[in-house]
């Protein structure tokens, strides 16, 4: 068995996509100096745990074409280094549950509550794998899905394990269940838009048994930039007039968001700036709205502002720019998980608003505000060091 420092956050990844693919490489280039730790927030104010102190014990999905392959093998596919670190080699893709979370999308897929024919025996599978693995923190970055909120312990606890709630809600019962059979401690990161941190059924049983629940839906690109600009216009006391921000990308996840509700749901969560911010509903039409494949994982954004400032007189802001969603998501995963792994060091459980308002475009737990991330920065820095964490 393999001796890890003691200082390791021991990881569990859910999902094997190009999210995944890209942290685990450029974690594993950051280890071995051939890559400067760039795009890594709060990295030189972090002292409790860092990147490098990252071990990925596992990985889960349901795609056919990952479950039983290496993360070599599917890094070697997925991102455009010459060469991929063999690390990865000893990372392999265990099955997870499906709860047909990629039904009607180009995907083989094969969840252990299909294949068991029982979602409740394939949570029961997942909840035994963690305790084997023993993760600190869980990320879960798997495709957009539909989802339904938990508004009680009970819907949580009766619903989610019965693939009732969608997968990321079958997958945050199998990791409150962990931390309340075994006593560890753990920290669950909702990267994707399904409402688990903004659940108050699933925050309050994560509480209880003393667990940490962050999300939802990681703000990688456009939505934080969106958020500082409003941020930056409402500071000078002008009036926005309308909002436009589209983006059009080439991968997985941009397919995904061509069926209506998927879409829907990352609409909600990259909309919720607007009035947060500004104190009014500017009219906006801020979503998701096509799939490219040549694109691939750097999408195609465009974004414009128009405003009424003194006088009268209007301005407009223009922003057209290409962004690589996985490696900026990338990035944050290498952030999000030192600083989980830290907070639940300290006791912090349920959630915690201000990182969930630096990392997330609907930050938990429900009825958060959303702010600017230049002002959500500084708030989570101060925070972190209130706690002894940077």
């Amino acid at each position: 068995m393999e001796v890890l420092p003691m200082n390791s956050v021991k990881t569990l990844l859910i999902g094997a996509g190009a999210g995944s693919s890209y942290f685990l490489a450029g974690l594993e280039k950051i280890k071995s100096k051939e890559v400067e730790p760039l795009g890594i927030p709060f990295l030189n104010h972090l002292k409790a745990y860092r990147p490098e102190d990252i071990k990925v014990v596992g990985v889960l999905d349901v795609d056919a074409s990952k479950v039983g392959k290496d993360m070599y093998e599917i890094a070697s596919k997925l991102v455009p280094y010459e060469q991929i670190p063999r690390a990865l080699k000893d990372i392999v893709v265990e099955r997870g549950i499906h709860c047909g979370s990629l039904r009607g999308l180009p995907v083989t897929a094969l969840g252990l509550d299909e294949l068991l024919g029982d979602p409740m025996a394939a949570v029961e599978q997942v909840v035994n794998t963690l305790q084997k693995l023993q993760p600190d923190v869980i990320v879960n970055v798997i495709t957009t899905e539909p989802y339904s909120y938990a508004e009680s312990e009970l819907d949580f606890v009766k619903l989610a394990p019965r693939c009732k709630l969608g997968a990321s809600m079958a997958y945050a019962y199998a990791a409150a269940e962990y931390s309340r059979r075994s006593g560890r401690k753990v920290a669950f990161v909702n990267f994707t838009p399904p409402p688990v941190a903004n659940s108050p059924g699933v925050v309050s049983y994560f509480e209880k048994v003393g667990a940490l629940v962050l999300g939802d839906d990681a703000a990688t690109g456009a939505t934080p930039l969106t958020a500082d600009l409003l941020e930056h216009i409402a500071e000078r006391g002008r009036r926005v007039t309308s909002i436009v921000q589209f983006n059009i990308g080439g991968n997985t996840d941009f397919l995904s968001l061509t069926e209506p509700e998927r879409n829907h749901s990352k609409e909600i969560t990259k909309s919720s700036i607007v009035d947060d911010i500004l104190g009014y509903d500017a009219p906006h039409y801020i979503k998701p709205t096509g799939y490219l494949e040549p694109l691939g994982d750097r999408k195609f954004v465009s974004m414009h502002i128009e405003y009424i400032g003194f006088g009268g007189f209007r301005d407009e802001i223009i922003v057209n720019a290409r962004i690589n969603d996985k490696s900026n998501l990338a990035g944050l995963m290498a952030s999000v998980i030192p600083i989980s792994k830290a907070l639940i060091d300290r006791g912090v459980r349920g959630t915690h608003a201000p990182t969930n308002r630096f990392f997330m475009k609907m930050p938990g737990p429900r009825g958060t505000k959303n702010v600017s991330r230049i002002v959500a920065y500084y708030d989570l820095l101060k925070e972190l060091r209130n706690l002894d964490i940077a």
